[in-house]
């Protein structure tokens, strides 16, 4: 039996789920818990809220349906020869913070960047029972790999920040901020100062 290297058995470790999300997983998400994505998530960058936003305010529907949904904040780089994608890693949540209270009206489930998020915004997701989820900042190419199949949704001339659906198998991530209100930030901060 060949042995497993300590990034394997990391990976293993995490726990799986399934998105779009079953509203009982979702519930069951704690902060700091590591989870293993897999099925589809959909991206999105400043561009794209803001013309998310924009259609809402022209009364006009969205390419996609929320409900149930991940957004992740990537701006993927083109694929190289042979492969789904180029780099996809995460970028500053709280740029998307202006944007994020709106979006989880329509029933965004969860949000997947690297940072912290505002007041306003970890009030907005327990106030509609959503999640936020950091992913590994700097591992673009190793994140990339997690992405079985890119297919381009809405806004194309937008390029990296068009908004883009991601099939995923194994994509890492951490629960920053759970239903109950918890911020794993904070508590970390907190465990670090005491």
């Amino acid at each position: 039996m060949p042995k497993m290297s300590p990034g394997s058995r990391f990976l293993q470790q995490l726990r799986q789920v399934e998105v779009p999300f079953n509203p009982e997983v979702v519930a069951g998400l704690k902060a700091g818990e590591l989870v293993s994505l897999n099925g589809v998530i959909y991206t999105g960058r400043d561009q794209t809220h803001r013309r998310l936003c924009a259609l809402l305010d022209e009364g006009k529907e969205l390419p996609v349906d929320l409900r149930g949904q991940l957004l992740y904040y990537v701006g993927p780089t083109p694929p190289p020869p042979g492969r789904v994608i180029g780099a996809a890693g995460p970028t500053t949540s709280y740029r998307m913070d202006p944007y994020t209270p709106r979006l989880l009206e329509l029933g965004l489930t969860a949000s997947m960047g690297k940072g912290p998020r505002s007041a306003e915004v970890r009030q907005a997701m327990l106030a509609h029972r959503a999640v936020y989820l950091a992913t590994i900042g700097g591992a673009g190419a190793l994140l990339a790999n997690c992405i079985c199949k890119s297919e381009l949704v809405a806004f194309a001339d937008a390029g990296a920040e068009a908004m883009f659906r991601f099939e995923v198998e194994g994509f890492p991530a951490v629960v920053i901020n759970d239903l109950a209100g918890n911020d794993f930030y904070r508590l970390t901060a907190c465990s670090a100062a005491g």
